[in-house]
């Protein structure tokens, strides 16, 4: 998978910036701003000038506005994309470079946290577990059902006072050969 894409995922302005300009379609840096109050408007610009720069998004639009130049985004990658060439190819090696990157943009958020001088692991509810499963390929295709089911409420939820962000990740290992 692209590293730029791997950076979006796991890094939680970046990822939440993302998704909000996917389920947008097409939108602004002030309904950005306005959505995500708690990002600094200097964070902001810079996030998505990465991310412009990068070719995840793509300017569709530019207009000025009291002189100012107020540029439209978009998304301009297939998510979807560098998945179906892993599965398609079927390779091991590939799956295994995603996963990588993918616990290493984890390891990073958790890294960043630990050196804070300020953390409280019990009352910041941070943490990770692990539950060796046996379970059926239907099963367990309930249970990603039942995992989405309960997340997808809380996807648009906005920064408001009391909500911290928290990335949540699940990992689904292969299954153990016995």
């Amino acid at each position: 998978m692209d590293k730029k894409i791997m950076d979006v995922l796991t890094n939680p302005i970046k990822c939440k910036l993302f998704l909000e300009i996917q389920n947008c379609g097409e939108t602004t840096a002030k309904h950005l701003s306005e959505t995500f109050s708690d990002i600094p408007p200097a964070t902001l610009y810079r996030y998505l000038k990465r991310m412009t720069n990068d070719k995840v998004l793509k300017i569709v639009n530019q207009t000025q506005v009291r002189g100012a130049l107020e540029k439209t985004y978009a998304v301009d990658i297939d998510m979807t994309k560098d998945f179906k060439e892993i599965l398609d190819s079927n390779s091991g090696e590939a799956y295994m470079q995603s996963f990588m990157q993918y616990i290493i943009g984890f390891a990073e958020l958790f890294q960043d946290y630990c050196k804070r001088d300020d953390i409280d692991i019990v009352k910041d509810k941070s943490g990770f577990s692990l539950s060796p499963l046996y379970l059926t390929d239907e099963e367990l295709e309930m249970l990603i059902g039942n995992i989405r089911d309960v997340i997808k409420p809380y996807g648009n939820n906005t920064s408001a006072a009391g909500r911290k962000l928290h990335s949540i990740g699940v990992i689904i290992s292969p299954p153990k050969m016995e």
